[in-house]
């Protein structure tokens, strides 16, 4: 199937891709066709904005973590469903292992490059000339963001010797705002949707020279193989609210796929571990911000702890991981008690302590994922493994398991490997 189809990318983070992906994609979809999403390499929040501007789920690719082939059927599937695919790239064009150029070059999808042109004119030629060539990529043209005027908008353009400007957005007066990792959770954000549509209606676009691309084709892959239902008969209780909210729609559909029965708490309403729960996950999130409900939610923390001893399977990554610690010291001098289920406390630091693609050993063979987090877990608990890092190999993060608990700042990818996902919920030994 074919459609059109841009990978939009930058020189850098910080260019303005997930504002101008955002704006474009409810452009699209205001005018009346069907917009699918996509976001290269791992991300929770980048998605969720997108979701909300193009009115679709928003799903990730990456040619190492969610492989070659699952990336090419996501793509085929969209190219059946949509007129217009939008990738929004990750940090800058070529950085990574795969990078988002590699991700374009494999799919046959041009680059729609993304130019911060606020303190800049003619120089955007410079940059956008040497993004298409250091590749090489195909360039499909520019949205240069924060420009001032039309004057400024004509002197980008003739800077570009050909490579056509597709759009302008000026420089905002209201954006999407941000914090530690990354932009704020749109349901935060009062007037979210007015935001977005205010942005579509600052867009310059050139219509002619979107459809003037030509469509990509995309082949279908071989059909996919059923998955075992090895979680049949299971209920998987998922920790879902503003403290547990960081999880790949890929890995829920992949665990209902493989038989298992999703429900879901939230502990910052002190709702309790519902007690016919197989297996419990607590995502990654924004316990930090959240330290004082959490802290007083005694029926979550009794519950939780009535499962561990229970010996009922407990995944925890990252946010969850920091909700079972003894205390949570939230970098504004206090500390907050936690589940008690690990020993030790953590620490909530400005400094970045982690972050990059990862990958997790299991008896079923690797799992792949990520990690991203300001914070670390100073603790005595033994180590039962450790990530390797890609592509260098090198340690990553700490894995611990006490009991039933297997707990990292790691974020697994489940379809990378659905046998390990599953045996994380069952009580098979480590």
């Amino acid at each position: 199937m074919a459609a059109r189809a841009v990978l939009i990318a930058a020189v850098s983070s910080g260019q303005g891709k997930t504002t101008v992906t955002a704006a474009l994609a409810r452009r699209l979809a205001q005018a009346g066709q069907r917009v699918r999403v996509f976001k290269c390499g791992p991300d929770f929040i980048d998605p969720m904005v997108l979701e909300r501007a193009s009115g679709a789920p928003v799903e990730t690719l990456d040619l190492w973590m969610v492989g070659r082939e699952r990336c090419q059927r996501l793509l085929a599937q969209a190219a059946d469903e949509a007129d217009a695919i939008l990738i929004e790239g990750v940090m800058g064009l070529y950085d990574g292992t795969p990078s988002a150029a590699d991700l374009a070059r494999e799919f046959g999808v041009p680059v729609l490059a993304v130019i911060d042109a606020g303190a800049m004119a003619q120089t955007a030629g410079a940059i956008v000339h040497g993004l298409r060539d250091y590749g090489p990529v195909e360039m499909a043209g520019v949205i240069a963001n924060r420009v001032a005027s039309p004057g400024h908008a004509a002197m980008v353009q003739t800077s570009l010797r050909g490579i056509p400007l597709f759009g302008t957005l000026p420089k905002q007066g209201r954006s999407l705002p941000e914090r530690h990792l990354g932009l704020v959770l749109p349901h935060e954000v009062e007037g979210v949707d007015a935001l977005l549509d205010e942005l579509a209606a600052q867009m310059t676009f050139d219509e002619a020279a979107w459809a003037a691309l030509p469509p990509v084709i995309f082949a279908h892959p071989a059909p996919e193989v059923p998955l075992p239902p090895l979680l049949a008969g299971r209920t998987i209780a998922i920790a879902r609210d503003e403290s547990f909210l960081f999880v790949y729609p890929a890995n829920m559909n992949l665990l209902r796929a493989m038989g298992a029965r999703l429900v879901f708490f939230a502990p910052l309403a002190d709702e309790p571990v519902p007690p016919d729960a197989d297996a419990v996950y607590l995502p990654g999130g924004y316990p930090e911000l959240h330290c004082k409900r959490l802290s007083g939610a005694a029926r979550w923390r009794e519950s939780i702890r009535t499962a561990h001893a229970a010996g009922v399977p407990i995944v925890a990554e990252c946010g969850g991981m920091m909700a079972l610690a003894d205390a949570l010291a939230d970098g504004a001098g206090h500390d907050w008690p936690m589940a008690g289920i690990l020993p030790g406390r953590i620490t909530v630091q400005k400094r970045l302590a982690g972050l990059g693609p990862q990958t997790m050993p299991t008896p079923h063979g690797a799992l792949r994922g990520h990690t991203f987090h300001y914070s670390r877990f100073d603790t005595e608990l033994p180590v039962a493994a450790h990530t390797a890092k890609n592509p260098s190999a090198a340690q990553g993060e700490a894995v611990y398991r006490v009991g039933s608990v297997t707990a990292s700042y790691f974020h697994g990818y489940f379809p990378s490997n659905p046998a390990a996902a599953a045996a994380l919920f069952t009580r098979e030994a480590p």
